[in-house]
Formats: C-alpha cells, structure tokens, sequence
C-alpha cells in the first residue's frame, strides 16, 4: 500500500472516491472430503442463512464487444494483461454466497468486453476458515469462480490471511477468523507490538511463525493448510480459471510489518511509523542474535530513539541525516536482524505455497507476493518508513534485491505498488519519490531475473495517471516490460461513463504495446457505446 495526495482536499479534483481499500516443513492438511449429500445440504443451509437472491442471468455481450475483446487478447503477447480488482466485500461474510451477484455477473461482462484479461479477488481467512480450525467454506468464491469461467475471465486469487479495515481504502471490516482472535485475545504477544505495548491486531505476529500457538498449528501451517484447501475445492479452475495466487504475508496483503496503521488515528501520512518488534515472541529472537553478535547490551528491544508513529525523521536522533543511529553499528545490527526477519517469514510462507501450487500440483499458476510502496522521505538518507516496514533500503544500501533474490527462490512474481504516481504530485516536503521507487524495485526483479507485476495504490480515473503507468508497464524495452496490472478497483466510479471510457482506452493502450493514445480512445468510445447499457446496469447494482 502506498499514499499520496489523494489524502488531502487538493487533490480531490484528480482522485475519484475510492468503494472499497532453513524452512519447517508443515503438518499435513485438515481438510477432509465431504460425501457429496452432505456437502449440497451444508451448501443449502449456508445459502438459506445468507439469504442470497436468485442468481440473473448473465447480461448479453454483443458482437462488438467481443470483437473489442478478441482484438485485444490477440494482441496481448506484445504488452500487458490487465486485471481488475473486485469490491473487498464480494463475497458475504457468511462465505456462503455473493454480495451484489448482479453487479459481479454485469460487471463481468463489462471488463470482458473492454478486454480486460482478468480480476483479483481477495479470498479472506477470516471469512473462509471463520466457523472453526480446519472448517472450511469456500461456497461464495466457488460461484465467483464458475461465473469468471462462463464469461471467459480470469481470476488472480489473493491469500488474505490478513485482517480488512485499518489501511488505506478498507471500507469494510473482516477480522481474522474468531477463533484466531480468540487466541490471540488469551496471548496477546501474538500480536505485533510496538515499544510502548500497542498491539497491532491486523496480522498473526511473524516472530511465532514456527510456534504452535494456534490450537495445536502454527501459523504458517494455517496459512499452508489454508491454501491445500483451496487447491483441493478449486483444482477444476486451476490454470484455467484461476491463473495466479497471490500470497499474503502480512497488513494489507503485503510483506511487511504493520508499522504505520491508520486505525483509530495511530498513524497519519507522511509519519515514519514505528518498529515493530515488541511481543516477546520478536525480543526473544532479538535477544539472540544480540547474543550471537557478541552485543548482549542490543538484545533488550529496538531502539528506543527513533520517534513516534507521526515523527519525521528529522525529529529524532535514530534517523536523522547527519550521525542517526540508523548509521552506527548498532543501527547496522538491528535493522539487519529486523529485516532478516521479514525475510524469513516471507521464506516460510512461501515454502509453504509452492508445496501447494508447485509443479506437481494439479493445473498450473504462477505464485505471486506484493511488496508496500513506501515512498514518503524516499529522498532522505535514511529512509525511515521503509525501515520501520522491514526493507532496510538506505542512501547506501538496496533493501529490495535481497527480497527480489527471495521471491526468486521459490518463483515468485514480484507485484508493486504505486505505480501510477508522479513525483511531482506528492509533498516535495516530505521527499516523496514514487518514480525512483518503482526504478529501483524494477531494477531489483530484473537483477533476481523475478517477474514484476504492478498495482496502483489509489484509485485513479484520470489519463495523467493511465499515462504513467503505460510508461512505466508497456512502453519500454521488453525486458523491463511488466507481466501484468492489477488496477484498483472496481465499483460504480469505474463503470462512470467517462471514466469507463478512459479506461477502455487504458486497457488497449497496455495490452497492445506502443499503440498511439488517440487510436487507443478512438477505440476506446466504440467500447463505451456498445457496452452503455451493460456498464450501466453494473453501476447501477453495484451502488445498490
């Protein structure tokens, strides 16, 4: 997740409403086969107690529009395949079936006529795994994936073992599952914890990855078990339907601590956020490797030095520019070791998925994991926000090869954010540079020879921002070309006719690398026309 000016009033004008937003091997899947009797009656029962509404029709598409389509797909081995994510709320919270199923199937067939490759979808732990360990209700995203099937969609599935609400863009809340709450409620030091004890509820702390704290597993046998069980119910759609998995290791999706959390006003763009490393799952491993490194003296929690959650870096002796102890040895040997941290969490999780979808799982599709733009006080020398996350990124250290060269290791995609940003539209004062940013990540996957997909980080409707990431994604040398887009997100402002017609435009301008902007949206309004009535209804539906 990465911000910007959209924050403030001034911006406004340029950003429409967001409607959202060394490895242990793991213990053997709890899923279990249902006899088929049992399975339709549980699947009768969930339905009934959601209350869901008869399932339309799926809206015609005309010859156009599929002519639009197919152009764009016979194209596509030239540029970028575009994917749309969907509401965070698709699926109800009961997990037994669709939120507005009119909107997603209109909606469906609105993004496939433009020519749109696929959707993302985040598939929430708290929701899917809420009823008890091991039980499992995957009905709702069951009938998601049988509708991107009928309309010849195609589906990156995020692993959302994260909690929704708190960050930027969470319009909606979904814990983590009760029984997981439960267990961190009775031990809160499964908590991410700053250095004055607040807890962060919205990720299971990375410092008892390998401790079986939650009845009897781990996390990360949770969060492998999790995935069998969604391999084993959707094994039919794999490398078909479903073409991509992303994997969640941590807030918002993302590899990272949670260090700069908006809920209850904890944080405020631009702070440098806070270290993360106060349960006593984190000062056991700290106290360690102090330990280890000779330094018993490090070993008693992070520095003590490095300001508040809204400080800039300036304002403390940790990070300021000129003698911060972010420079000492001292320095030196804690962000190593909190960085590492992250890392390894990222090895275990992902060790975890690839022997679930690795080459001798059933369909095939590529693994993916998603990395914070964190571009506030970037121009500084220290880089405190991306330190306070876990990417020991400096003036003098690339923090984002060693995670590219992990991503590698297990063939992971590396997806990014903030890729529609200038610059030159965020607070100069804070040092903001999105642009470097995404070059230096970019430079990191091509060194670890690691895909790179990108994401905006807020949304945007506006051809300024579309122009951006077609120069960023298309429209350099195919080695640098991206391996997709996810744009962020549908809802009712997309299907807004002048932005469903910048868009359009956006889609071809991506898919079909280097075609000229004013033939992109020469195309782009014989798309809106052909497809009025259809975006039309997906609007409508999607603000009921």
């Amino acid at each position: 997740m990465a911000l910007n000016l959209a924050q403030s009033a001034a911006a406004a004008a340029c950003f429409a409403p967001s409607t959202g937003a060394g490895v242990a091997r793991c213990a053997p899947s709890v899923v279990s086969l249902r006899a088929a009797a049992a399975a339709a009656s549980l699947r009768m029962q969930r339905q009934a107690a959601c209350e869901p509404s008869v399932a339309p029709a799926r809206p015609a598409v005309s010859v156009a529009c599929r002519a639009v389509a197919d152009h764009v797909s016979s194209s596509r081995r030239n540029g970028v395949p575009v994917f749309v994510m969907m509401p965070l709320d698709t699926v109800k919270k009961c997990g037994s079936a669709l939120n507005r199923r009119k909107a997603v199937a209109a909606s469906l067939a609105a993004l496939k006529s433009a020519g749109v490759e696929g959707i993302m979808v985040d598939v929430w732990w708290g929701i899917v795994e809420s009823e008890g360990p091991g039980r499992y209700n995957f009905d709702g995203y069951m009938e998601l994936m049988e509708m991107a099937r009928k309309t010849g969609i195609k589906v990156q599935a995020v692993m959302s073992f994260h909690q929704c609400g708190g960050n930027v863009g969470d319009s909606v809340n979904i814990p983590l599952p009760r029984w997981v709450v439960e267990e961190m409620e009775k031990n809160q030091d499964l908590a991410y914890t700053d250095q004055w004890g607040l807890r962060n509820y919205e990720y299971v702390s990375l410092g008892c990855d390998a401790m079986s704290v939650l009845k009897g597993r781990t996390p990360v046998q949770c969060y492998t078990d999790f995935m069998r069980a969604f391999r084993d119910h959707f094994a039919s759609y794999l490398g078909d339907t479903i073409v991509e998995i992303q994997v969640g290791m941590g807030p918002a999706g993302e590899l990272r601590y949670p260090s700069y959390p908006e809920s209850n006003g904890t944080w405020k763009f631009p702070g440098i956020g806070a270290f993360q490393c106060g349960d006593r799952y984190m000062r056991s491993s700290l106290k360690a490797a102090a330990a280890a490194a000779g330094k018993p003296e490090w070993g008693h929690g992070g520095p003590t030095d490095a300001g508040g959650y809204n400080n800039w870096p300036e304002d403390t002796l940790f990070f300021r520019q000129d003698g911060g102890g972010w420079s000492t040895e001292y320095g030196e040997f804690f962000l190593s070791w909190y960085s590492q941290m992250l890392l390894e969490h990222g090895e275990r999780v992902l060790s975890g998925a690839t022997s679930v979808f690795g080459d001798d799982a059933p369909g095939g599709v590529k693994i993916s994991a998603k990395v914070a733009g964190i571009h506030w006080h970037y121009g500084t020398r220290s880089h405190a926000p991306e330190l306070t996350a876990g990417y020991y990124n400096t003036r003098h250290r690339d923090g984002y090869l060693p995670i590219a060269r992990m991503l590698a290791r297990h063939g992971a995609v590396l997806n990014f954010t903030c890729v529609e940003m200038r610059d030159h539209e965020q607070p100069q004062d804070a040092q903001c540079m999105p642009e470097a940013l995404v070059r230096q990540v970019a430079s990191a996957a091509r060194a670890a020879g690691v895909g790179l997909a990108g994401e905006n980080a807020l949304p945007r409707y506006d051809g300024t921002a579309h122009d951006q990431v077609v120069a960023a994604a298309a429209d350099r040398a195919a080695e640098d070309r991206m391996v997709a887009f996810t744009y962020l997100r549908m809802g009712p402002d997309l299907f807004h006719p002048d932005n469903w017609r910048r868009f359009a435009a956006f889609v071809r301008r991506m898919s079909e690398s280097g075609s000229p902007r004013e033939a992109a949206e020469q195309a782009a309004h014989g798309v809106a026309q052909a497809t009025g009535s259809l975006v039309h209804e997906a609007a409508s539906a999607l603000r009921s």
